[in-house]
């Protein structure tokens, strides 16, 4: 063994052996001597070692208190989630009471059940059926406006086509009456999808983006002053006698969960104070007048501006015989 190797030998040794003398006699000494010495030690010596194992031990907690914290965690996440959810539900809830009292009767409440009708897309299957007194073509109707019209009635349930199937049509028009067309489903692709479109919209009606459409009340089918969308933008087509626009959907996919169906009498009286949609037809009226007189004018002026002056022409004065 080399010399340098022996002398740290012997000198771990020697410190080695003070350390269990220096321990040994520290036990033996009283309480009130061997405590302040242990106390300076802990201060100046050990302070690394026991600022270590302080970290040490607070690592071991951790790791042992990770995975509760985690499921806490989830569980606070979880509980989020399911207080939203359930706020959406007594918010939607609350919208159906609404519209309930709004229509007071000739109204049956039904739940969309899950999936869709047996065999088609854009189809939803409804738990009320002939027994509560809903018929084929009966209008289904949510607080923010149309979702469809009733195809298929069992016992206990029926089935409903909704605004997005290429069967759909509505007559519509807009509040102030001053435009007509027929709106069906937009069959474009994804997401343009679940759009609509209304189509045979005369040339002279231009409607601005968030226009409301409403149902019309033609054809029978469907009352009057059923919020059908709002315009988003004209769609260019080959058709030259009329206008088709964009319209957005009064009622979104994901809030079908509940909705009315409305019986044949209450879709014979009408539902045009249900939705506070007013229809205004004396204002849309006047209206009509307004600009036809303000293009009266107009066209005088430019008629008038298009006549040759004279400027040379001296005032004739009459003479008498």
């Amino acid at each position: 063994m080399p010399p340098a190797a022996r002398a740290f030998t012997r000198r771990d040794t020697v410190l080695f052996v003070s350390c269990l003398v220096a321990a040994f006699a520290a036990i033996q000494l009283p309480d009130r001597v061997r405590d302040p010495f242990a106390s300076a030690l802990r201060q100046t010596i050990l302070a690394p070692l026991v600022s270590l194992q302080s970290d040490a031990e607070q690592s071991r907690r951790s790791w042992l208190t990770r995975e509760v914290r985690e499921a806490q965690r989830d569980s606070i996440a979880l509980r989020a989630m399911s207080l939203d959810a359930s706020l959406a539900d007594n918010n939607r809830l609350r919208k159906l009471l609404g519209l309930g009292e709004a229509l007071r009767w000739g109204f049956v409440p039904a739940e969309v059940l899950q999936g869709r009708g047996v065999g088609e897309e854009f189809t939803v299957a409804l738990s009320a059926g002939a027994k509560a007194g809903i018929r084929p073509f009966s209008p289904v109707v949510a607080p923010e406006g149309l979702v469809g019209m009733v195809k298929n009635v069992d016992p206990t349930m029926s089935i409903a086509i909704a605004w997005a199937h290429p069967d759909f049509r509505v007559s519509a028009m807009t509040v102030d009456t001053a435009a007509y067309g027929i709106v069906g489903a937009h069959l474009g692709s994804e997401p343009e999808r679940y759009l609509l479109e209304m189509r045979g919209v005369t040339m002279r009606s231009n409607l601005k983006p968030g226009t409301l459409i409403v149902s019309s009340g033609l054809g029978g089918t469907f009352p009057r002053g059923i919020p059908v969308g709002t315009v988003i933008a004209e769609v260019k087509t080959s058709e030259l006698w009329a206008r088709t626009y964009l319209l957005r959907p009064a009622v979104s996919p994901a809030d079908v969960s509940d909705v009315m169906v409305l019986l044949p009498a209450r879709t014979t009286a009408g539902v045009q104070s249900v939705w506070k949609v007013g229809v205004y037809a004396d204002s849309a009226v006047k209206s009509i007048v307004a600009a036809g007189d303000s293009l009266n004018r107009l066209q005088s002026r430019k008629d008038s501006a298009a006549l040759p002056r004279d400027t040379s022409a001296r005032p004739v004065t009459a003479t008498t015989p």
